[in-house]
């Protein structure tokens, strides 16, 4: 079933790693059409310790047809399960793509599960990517969930996968495990669950993150789309000045690697928010 051996390259964005490989040719599709083989070669590749270990996988499949579309990429979480989106796992992804070849560059649209995104290398600094996203749906302010006996008010909103956001005092300190945990499989969330980011506040259009994230069910170094459903939602709770919510000034997210994502997104009247962009540092691992 496996091809012997497995080409593929490890990158990471600001903490955040994944294994790319590429599937254009068609190498890998019986293993992407067996649910159940497949499940198990991805937690097998992402075991740290006893593997390549990795936050994810990335299939490059189908080149684009000339319908706007490049190429296709496909995500996949630790514990074997398909995930709509990936924002640093994207970021990863186009810096691969151009420098393997599989699209010419600098900027690569990106066809995901959750949509279209765009990702581009910067023209000073070709490790600098920025990736765009879908428009953000399900944005909700002030929800209560009951929570070990403590009552937690939770922003939400899904940039690609489902964001619960809490804001916190003492983020270094807090029990991450416990609570995120807690969060990632509240009954209020369904059976899918949603991913845990605890914000701390640093000063205006800056802010700390830890994030639980599903289907690692655990703390990873960075989140891409958490970061972004982190800025968006801490700027608008605080009511920052026009040029965050505007798109003319990044909001910077320190995450828990010490790296610094920037984050640009425009919001209209109300809650309607649009133009989503993350930048963060690639840095490709291994061959």
């Amino acid at each position: 079933m496996l091809p012997s051996p497995i080409d593929f390259t490890k990158l990471n964005s600001a903490g955040n790693d994944f294994v790319c490989v590429d599937n254009t040719t068609g190498r890998f599709t019986p293993l992407l059409e067996n649910p159940q083989i497949l499940a198990k070669t991805i937690k097998a590749i992402c075991r740290r310790g006893l593997a390549v270990g990795a936050d994810g996988v990335v299939f490059a499949c189908q080149i684009g047809d000339g319908a706007g579309i490049d190429i296709v990429a496909r995500f996949f979480e630790p514990d074997g399960s398909e995930a709509k989106l990936c924002g640093n796992g994207t970021a990863c992804f186009t810096y691969w793509a151009i420098h393997a070849g599989l699209v010419p560059g600098p900027a690569v649209t990106i066809l995901t599960g959750a949509g279209t995104a765009q990702g581009r290398v910067d023209d000073e600094d070709p490790q600098r990517i920025r990736v765009c996203v879908p428009d953000p749906r399900n944005l909700a302010m002030d929800v209560s969930v009951d929570l070990h006996g403590d009552l937690w008010t939770l922003d939400l909103v899904d940039t690609g996968v489902p964001h619960a956001i809490a804001y916190v005092e003492h983020l270094d300190t807090l029990d991450l495990d416990f609570w995120g945990s807690g969060i990632r499989h509240h009954p209020h969330f369904g059976k899918a669950g949603v991913n845990a980011n605890f914000v701390h506040v640093e000063a205006v259009g800056h802010i700390s993150v830890r994030t639980f994230e599903f289907g690692v069910e655990a703390e990873t170094l960075a989140c891409g789309t958490g970061s972004a459903a982190a800025a968006i939602l801490t700027a608008l709770r605080h009511q920052w000045p026009d040029e965050y919510r505007r798109g003319e000034r990044p909001v910077k997210v320190t995450v828990r690697s010490g790296d610094q994502l920037l984050i640009w997104f425009v919001c209209d009247d109300g809650q309607n928010v649009h133009n989503v962009c993350l930048e963060s540092v690639v840095r490709p691992v291994y061959n």
